[in-house]
Parts: structure tokens; sequence; C-alpha cells
């Protein structure tokens, strides 16, 4: 069965809640327009891809009835079997242009729900969903969380600064620094939880944070690990969002 998170953010998703939508965008857009760019190898461009990453995320709504937790798809299968279709239909819609036929548009058949080898998921692949999870709930905690205690979060762990010199940077203790940073790094395991088991659709998905390192019983050398696996996700979703931007903004 799908969690309870799952359902309700796909109910809000149903409902057209908007601000659901833009946290579907905002989480994923990334990871389709670079599998979509990829599938393209040149022969389509940014807007194009930036269409098509939309109408990705629309029929991942439209999709959800047809869903069978039976069959055991992956949150990420689903994205990608999507994606995949949407790239087809366009291509599709492009080989009757030139040849100035009609076209039927294709249909998605349900074969996502267990066809993963076949629609190119891999390992890079999952782990750049997993990076996006971890993103989505570092934006969250920066949120809801004090700012000061974020800006030692982000300097500490994000930008990798000494406690030292961040303790000097804003003016507090060391003391200070390891104890607002123990605040975020809890909040944020929360949130790494809660975002993870909305986008799983299977039990192999909710175990990703704890496989990852980011959600076991925390200690010092938890944390420590914690800290290193976090900096290393944000920097190279940071990286992703700069190779978007080379190539033109979404």
């Amino acid at each position: 069965m799908l969690s309870s998170l799952t359902t309700g953010f796909v109910t809000r998703l149903r409902a057209n809640d908007q601000a659901a939508w833009f946290e579907l965008w905002e989480t994923f857009g990334p990871v389709v327009r670079a599998q979509l760019m990829k599938w393209g190898n040149g022969r389509i461009g940014v807007e194009t891809v930036r269409d098509l990453s939309q109408e990705t995320m629309a029929a991942l709504s439209n999709s959800i009835d047809r869903y069978d937790p039976a069959r055991g798809a992956r949150f990420s299968t689903w994205l990608l079997a999507i994606a995949k279709h949407v790239l087809g239909d366009e291509m599709d819609r492009r080989m009757a242009a030139k040849r100035g036929s009609g076209r039927r548009a294709a249909t998605l058949d349900d074969a996502w729900m267990t066809s993963a080898n076949t629609i190119g998921v891999d390992e890079a692949y999952e782990a750049a969903v997993f990076r996006a999870k971890v993103e989505a709930a570092i934006r969250k905690v920066e949120r809801q969380c004090e700012f000061m205690d974020f800006e030692i979060f982000r300097m500490r762990v994000l930008e990798g600064q000494s406690g030292k010199d961040v303790a000097a940077a804003v003016g507090v203790s060391e003391p200070t620094v390891s104890r607002r940073l123990a605040k975020v790094r809890d909040m944020l395991r929360s949130r790494i939880s809660e975002t993870v088991a909305t986008f799983s659709f299977t039990p192999d998905e909710l175990a990703e944070g704890e496989r990852n390192g980011l959600l076991q019983s925390p200690n010092k050398a938890d944390d420590a690990l914690f800290d290193e696996a976090v900096g290393e996700i944000f920097l190279r979703q940071r990286e992703l969002r700069a190779a978007e931007d080379s190539r033109g903004r979404f």
C-alpha cells in the first residue's frame, strides 16, 4: 500500500493544488530534464525539454489511479517511464510532421509498473532521484528553522567550513555552533524521512534514507557521516542546476 504521505500528496496533485505541483516540479524537474537531454542526444532543444518535463509531471498525476503497488514499481520507475513515453510521443509527432501524415497519440500502458530494466533505470538515475528528495528536505528546513540556525548549518555542512571559522563568522562560541547545528540536523533527519515517504511506492524506497546513512540513530560518528553525505548531495545538486543554467534557464 502507498503511505499516507504519498496518497495525501497525490490527492493534492489531483485537486490541482498549485503548491503541490510546484513542489513536484521543483524537486524532480531537474532530474527529468537531465534525463530528457540525455535521451534527446542533441535532437531536442532546451525549450522542448522544458515543455516535455511539464507534460511528464502532468501525466504522472493523471496515471496514479492505475498504480498497482503489488506489481512493485518504484516512484523513480514510474517517473522515468512516463518521461520516456512523453519523449517518444514527441519524436513520433515530429516524424509524422515530416511525412505530412496524421498521427495518433501513443497510449501509456502499464508496462512501467514492472519493466524498470527496459526503460533505462540505473544506479546513477536512482541516485539522482534520491538526491532530489534530500535537496527538497533541505529547502523545507531552510524555510522552517531560524535564520541563524540555518546559516550555521549552511556554513558548517553545506560549505564545509570548520566549527571555529563558523563561530568567528557569526560571533558565537563553538559549543553554541554545535548546539545549533544539532538542532538543524535533527530537523533535517525528520524532513528527509517525510520526503522519502511522500515519494515512495515500495518498502525498498522507504529504506533509502537509512541505506544512505541519513536516518540512522544519531551518535557522534553518525552525525559526522550524515553531515558529509548531506554536504556531498547538496554539492551535486548545485552542479546539476548550474549545468541547467549553462544551457539556458528552464
